[in-house]
């Protein structure tokens, strides 16, 4: 039996009752397209979680008083008060190799009023390199300076959500020309706006557009009342390979400044940006795994319908089958018939359904919002699995049909 007569074969054998091909097929299309949609909303979401986290800085070391933490850091427990991270601390880490610039901070959340509008907000005190470390980049006016922080100025910077809270209207969406040079009360004190900050999108971890921005010396005097200590330090390296070096460094540093032997026992908590990212990439990872194999139930239901169907033929067409054998036909041929036509099923559904898949994520992405990412890699395991599916639930009823005696296959009513 040539290829061309095989394939013609195979199709008509498929097409002679297309209803029940379709439904057998029915089972590897929806199979095929929710393994596709649930890799693409799995690897999408891990995208918008790893570029939210790249966004809040480059290269970047979180350093934070006894908050406990779970990611890979060298010091990852502190089990200290929020009062143990000094000025004193940040002023020294600056002092650490290839680190490109340290910024100390102070934050709380306080009820922010405008005329008639009042919203509850983190309002961070920083200094001007915060702009740096954290990748901020202002829509209109200026960020704290030196000055401000020297002379405690009580002025402001709001992020866009914060804009549109406190000056924008159900009829109309604020602009940042609107807000520069207004007064905010913050705890009961008046504070200047004099920039507000381009939009960098929400973030599970700090959303930088609803934020308050103050001179660190105003926050703490005005807002904490106090000076002695810190709620945070960022530290940005010189460069990404770097970032290790640094993040032990001032783990040394730090320890050997408050006086703790036992690296277990500190009372602070050093991140890296990396480590963050692996352990959200593992946790999404894990994530699109499990939803890939849940879809991935309903393909193997499909391939056992395959199997069924195609012993069902085998059963139905057992008198052509003698006659096959009977006229010369090897068992090979009939083997080759019969895998082909499970095959063709599947790889026909395969296909149907990598574009269903495709078609879910586009609709889900698109009416939903929800980030999906179809790619290359899952598409080819799509068609890999069809395969797979073809191959090993229709090998048996192959070698069925193909046992089977021409005589009693020919007596066969």
């Amino acid at each position: 039996m040539t290829t061309k007569d095989l394939i013609e074969e195979t199709y008509g054998a498929v097409t002679v009752n297309k209803v029940r091909s379709g439904l057998t097929m029915l089972g590897i299309v929806i199979g095929i397209a929710s393994v596709i949609a649930m890799v693409a909303i799995g690897q999408g979401a891990q995208g918008t979680i790893q570029s939210s986290i790249q966004s809040i800085g480059s290269n970047l070391i979180i350093i934070t008083p006894g908050a406990s933490r779970t990611f890979g850091s060298t010091v990852s427990a502190g089990r200290g008060s929020s009062e143990t991270l000094t000025p004193n601390d940040a002023a020294a880490i600056a002092s650490v190799a290839n680190v490109e610039a340290v910024s100390p901070e102070v934050s709380g959340r306080y009820q922010v009023i405008y005329k008639g509008a009042n919203t509850n907000v983190s309002v961070l005190g920083v200094v001007p390199a915060y702009l740096q470390v954290r990748n901020l980049q202002m829509a209109q006016g200026v960020f704290v300076t030196d000055t401000d922080v020297n002379t405690s100025n009580r002025i402001a910077v709001i992020g866009p959500t914060v804009l549109q809270d406190l000056f924008g209207s159900a009829a109309a969406t604020a602009t940042p020309d609107m807000a520069i040079g207004q007064t905010i009360r913050i705890k009961n004190l008046d504070f200047t706006v004099v920039g507000v900050t381009q939009s960098k999108g929400g973030s599970g971890f700090s959303n930088q557009d609803d934020m308050i921005y103050v001179p660190l010396s105003a926050a703490q005097h005005f807002l904490l009342g106090s000076v002695s200590y810190l709620t945070e330090v960022d530290v940005e390296a010189q460069s990404e390979a770097a970032m290790t070096q640094v993040q032990n460094d001032i783990t040394s540093l730090l320890l050997s400044r408050h006086n703790i032997s036992d690296p277990t026992l500190a009372d602070f908590s050093v991140l890296n940006q990396a480590d963050i990212v692996a352990a959200a990439s593992s946790v999404t990872g894990t994530f699109t795994m499990l939803l890939a194999a849940i879809a991935g139930i309903s393909l193997l239901v499909g391939g056992i319908g395959i199997m069924n169907m195609m012993l069902t033929t085998v059963t139905e067409r057992t008198r052509e089958i003698g006659l096959r054998k009977a006229i010369g036909a090897k068992k090979k041929d009939i083997t080759k018939q019969f895998l082909g036509e499970s095959v063709m099923l599947t790889f026909t559904g395969g296909a149907i359904g990598i574009i269903l898949g495709w078609l879910i994520a586009f609709f889900i992405s698109y009416f939903a919002k929800m980030a999906t990412s179809v790619s290359f890699g899952s598409i080819i395991l799509a068609f890999c699995v069809s395969a797979a599916i073809g191959i090993i639930f229709g090998y048996y009823p192959a070698r069925r049909a193909a046992g089977l005696n021409p005589i009693e296959a020919l007596r066969y009513e």
